[in-house]
C-alpha cells in the first residue's frame, strides 16, 4: 500500500514500536502519541488516520506465526528484557540478557543495571562460560545496543564494540525479522518467564539484596 506522506517515517515508527516490546504496556505508543511525536520531533505533515492505519496493518502482520519444529544443535537465540526489582531494599529497574540453546533447552539469564553494548557483551561472556562453549551462531532481534540497523539483504550492521567482540569469539550473528518474535520463540518465551519472577511474582527472587 502506497502512503506518500508516510515515506521516510515508517522506520522511525517501527523503531519506537520495537522498543515498546520491552516497555510496560502503559508506556507503549498509541497512534495519537506516534502522531504527536512525528509532528513535533520530525516535522510530519500527514494526518492521524494514516498513522493509525499503518499501526493496525503492522500489528496484523506481526500476528503471523511460524514455529520451527526442529532446532539444530550448536545454534542459539537471544533476547533482552527489563524488570523492576528490589536490591538492598531499594526498588530499581534492571535489564537482563537471556541466551537460549533451543536444541538442548539450556538457557542462561544475567541481569545488569544498564542496557549497553558492554553489558550485553559481559552477558555473552558469562553465558559462554556457563554453557562451556561458544555457539556456532546466535539469532538476535534488532537490539540497538548490538545492531545499529538491519540491511536490506538481512545482514546485521553491528555497533563497534560488538563487532570487535565477534572478531574474537568467531561465531555468526543472525538477525531476526523486525517486529516478529516467532523466529526466536524460545528466547522470547524465556523473557516472558523471567520478567514476572523479577517483577515479584515469586517473592523468593524479588528481593535480590
Amino acid at each position: 500500500m502506497k502512503r506518500p506522506k508516510l515515506d521516510g517515517f515508517t522506520e522511525i515508527i517501527d523503531g519506537w514500536l520495537e522498543e515498546d516490546c520491552r516497555a510496560r504496556h502503559k508506556q507503549r505508543h498509541t497512534a495519537k502519541r506516534v502522531f504527536d511525536r512525528l509532528r513535533d520531533e520530525h516535522g510530519f505533515t500527514g494526518g492521524h488516520t494514516i498513522i493509525k492505519d499503518y499501526m493496525r496493518e503492522r500489528e496484523r502482520r506481526g500476528r503471523e506465526m511460524f514455529v520451527p519444529l526442529a532446532h539444530p544443535p550448536g545454534h542459539a537465540q537471544s533476547d533482552v528484557g527489563e524488570a523492576t526489582v528490589i536490591i538492598g531494599g531499594v526498588e530499581q529497574k534492571v535489564h537482563f540478557f537471556v541466551p537460549d540453546l533451543p536444541h538442548s533447552d539450556a538457557c542462561f539469564v544475567r541481569a545488569c543495571p544498564t542496557a549497553t553494548a558492554e553489558a550485553w557483551i559481559d552477558g555473552h561472556i558469562h553465558a559462554f562460560a556457563f554453557f562451556g562453549r561458544v555457539p556456532l551462531s546466535i539469532l538476535y532481534d534488532n537490539d540497538r545496543c548490538l545492531v545499529s540497523r538491519i540491511l536490506p539483504d538481512g545482514t546485521c550492521q553491528r555497533v563497534t564494540p560488538f563487532s570487535g567482540f565477534l572478531s574474537h569469539y568467531l561465531f555468526r550473528d543472525r538477525c531476526g525479522l523486525p517486529g516478529k518474535g516467532s523466529d526466536k520463540g524460545k528466547a522470547e518465551g524465556l523473557v516472558g518467564v523471567v520478567a514476572p519472577q523479577l517483577h515479584g511474582a515469586n517473592p523468593a527472587v524479588r528481593d535480590l539484596g
